[in-house]
């Protein structure tokens, strides 16, 4: 039997990888000689470096960037197996989880460090990029990222612009003359599943800023200064940055990132899966197990599972589906292609002891479903 362990982690439950190995520790108290795959996988949202690198065979670079607010943070890069592809993270360098609540600013926070990151690995002769822009604690239109690649931002008065998505309502012009000429010999691949635009009702600033940290007028004040943004870049460039599918992503960041660097959007998972050849990995399988922190109508919008299971049923391969909470019904499981789902929780508790015995008890729910295969076979 080979069977493949494909999932998403729980998140600030369990990870991914640690899924798989509580997943094949069920799998082998049933069937000791059986073939297991495991294959963390993640949407563009952090976790996808480290689930890339794993994947891989790959490893890991450490370096001081500026963080959010400026002050130094160590930042990782991940590399590839393929010794070719670099895969950065905004979370690392530009990250929500980087700041305490009351250091949250989305009107100050910049993406620079998210820049010094790709600046080190064009350094190290990396030209083939994977972004994912999930976590950030930013707002500024990937301004700062671009800042540490050569490009600069100017007001009326010729002086360059603070860092963060408040000083944009005073850009004027912008001048790319000096940006890294490396970038042109580059491919960068943007992992996200978000499809919001850069401003607007749906926008960067509206839907993401306040969990940023950004308070209802700090929400009116960003969209403009993005919208004022995008106004000089259509000037400059001749390209509208609020027609971007995606745009909106990590306070602008994919936006900018399609305008300077040509940089395509991707939905993550379709990402991670071409980049650790998925397809390849499940040939011949028997069963693949999957999971997620929650299934519910997210699920179906390109969450890890939706591509696990597109793939699977190109190969006729049966799909089972782990989560924490289970909130689908008959319909939309059969829309999402999976076999059947099982919640990991064996009775109602509180969310702190879910989180506690996570790994048990997906140990246990797996030793549960072998058994009924085992009898079934």
């Amino acid at each position: 039997m080979k069977i493949v362990i494909a999932p998403d982690s729980f998140k600030g439950a369990i990870s991914a990888r640690d899924i798989c190995t509580s997943v094949k520790a069920g799998v082998h108290r049933v069937f000791p000689k059986a073939e297991v795959i495991e294959v963390p996988l993640a949407d563009g949202g952090e976790g996808t470096m480290e689930n890339l690198v794993y994947s891989s065979g790959g490893s890991f670079i450490e370096f001081e960037v500026k963080g959010p607010i400026g002050t130094p943070v160590l930042a990782t890069i991940g590399l590839l197996g393929d010794q070719e592809t670099a895969v950065i993270e905004m979370a690392q360098a530009s990250g929500l989880t980087l700041l305490s609540r009351e250091e949250r600013n989305p009107l100050l926070a910049t993406s620079y460090g998210t820049g010094e990151l790709i600046k080190h690995a064009l350094d190290r002769n990396y030209r083939k990029f994977i972004i994912g822009l999930g976590g950030s604690a930013t707002n500024d239109g990937g301004t700062g990222l671009l800042k540490a690649l050569g490009v600069r931002f100017y007001s009326n008065d010729g002086l360059e612009l603070a860092e963060g998505g408040a000083a944009l309502i005073n850009l004027a012009f912008i001048d790319d003359s000096g940006i890294d000429s490396r970038i042109k010999e580059s491919s960068i691949l943007i992992a996200s599943d978000v499809t919001n635009p850069l401003c607007g009702p749906n926008g960067a600033s509206t839907i993401f800023g306040p969990q940023k940290g950004a308070s209802a007028s700090d929400v009116m004040k960003l969209d403009q200064a993005l919208f004022h943004y995008s106004k000089i870049v259509q000037k400059q460039k001749n390209m509208n940055l609020c027609k971007i599918v995606g745009g909106g992503a990590a306070g602008g960041t994919g936006a900018a990132l399609t305008a300077f660097f040509r940089s395509s959007i991707r939905s993550g998972i379709e990402v991670v899966m071409g980049a650790i050849q998925f397809e390849e990995k499940i040939k011949g399988a028997d069963l693949i197990i999957t999971g997620e922190g929650k299934l519910d109508s997210q699920t179906l919008s390109g969450k890890v599972i939706t591509g696990v299971s597109k793939i699977a049923k190109k190969h006729h391969i049966p799909v089972i589906a782990l989560c924490g909470s289970l909130l689908l019904d008959e319909y939309q499981m059969n829309e999402l292609g999976i076999s059947s789902a099982f919640s990991i929780v064996p009775g109602p508790c509180s969310l702190e002891t879910a989180m506690a015995n996570s790994s048990k008890w997906t140990i246990e729910r797996t030793e549960q479903i072998m058994r009924f295969l085992s009898a079934l076979t």
